[in-house]
């Protein structure tokens, strides 16, 4: 019975990202079940963050943020590893910086995957595991500058904690700097969560345009240099493109 239940419910998510957004009643139809047992159903998946009710609409439903934490670490032993290694080390060979991977788990955190790290005796250091906001890091803010508004707006209804002087904490000063990141394709990080630390971040997106994971140039700032900033931000932009053509066979 139990089995029946989760077959169930996974044929559910699967019909809702299919048809989003969509509601009790199509999906009623569509499998032939009691209302009562899909609204339980898609109830039951909310709770653990698969599915979301439509901002717009809350009779529709539509998939979660919790998604995004799933392809991700589906990839981490094979092809995102795979893809990334060799951009990564070119990339840090070209700038000689530290290169980190991190992947979203959900609107929770982002978490640190791989990393290739450079020669200098003074530089930035992540554990792999190690998790970090979305709002505060280049890598994260990469991640919400490619997701719906709707996911943008529910991470900042759960507060927008301050690191430091210049986090992004207000909901105004955040939306407009996911526009600044969606019109260069890189986010820069400047004190911003950890002091004396600075990076600049672009996203590995899939074929959908979606974000899988992000990749970050990053330095002690005392080598950050202003002047240099386009530059970088192109050399880390090319290099997740890279990748992310990589993933997609290309």
């Amino acid at each position: 019975m139990e089995m029946k239940s989760v077959t169930r419910s996974l044929r559910v998510l699967e019909a809702v990202a299919q048809h989003q957004p969509v509601t009790v009643g199509e999906l009623t139809k569509l499998f032939g079940l009691p209302k009562s047992t899909v609204q339980r159903t898609l109830v039951t998946l909310a709770e653990a963050g698969w599915l979301r009710a439509n901002r717009e609409d809350t009779t529709r439903w539509e998939i979660g943020a919790r998604v995004l934490a799933v392809r991700p670490a589906a990839l981490q032993g094979s092809s995102l590893f795979a893809a990334a290694r060799e951009p990564m080390i070119r990339l840090r060979d070209r700038v000689n910086e530290t290169i980190h991977l991190s992947v979203p788990d959900a609107l929770h955190s982002m978490v640190v995957v791989d990393r290739v790290d450079c020669d200098h005796p003074v530089r930035t250091f992540h554990t792999i595991g190690d998790t970090s906001p979305l709002h505060a890091t280049a890598v994260g803010r990469v991640i919400l500058a490619r997701l719906p508004k709707q996911d943008v707006e529910e991470l900042i209804t759960q507060g927008l904690e301050r690191f430091s002087d210049t986090t992004p904490a207000d909901p105004d000063e955040l939306r407009a700097e996911l526009d600044r990141i969606r019109a260069d394709g890189y986010a820069v990080n400047r004190n911003q969560y950890r002091p004396g630390v600075c990076a600049l971040a672009a996203p590995v997106l899939d074929e959908n345009g979606t974000p899988l994971a992000a990749v970050a140039i990053s330095m002690p700032d005392s080598r950050y240099d202003v002047k240099r900033e386009s530059e970088w931000g192109g050399l880390v932009a090319g290099a997740t493109e890279e990748i992310s053509g990589r993933l997609l066979g290309g």
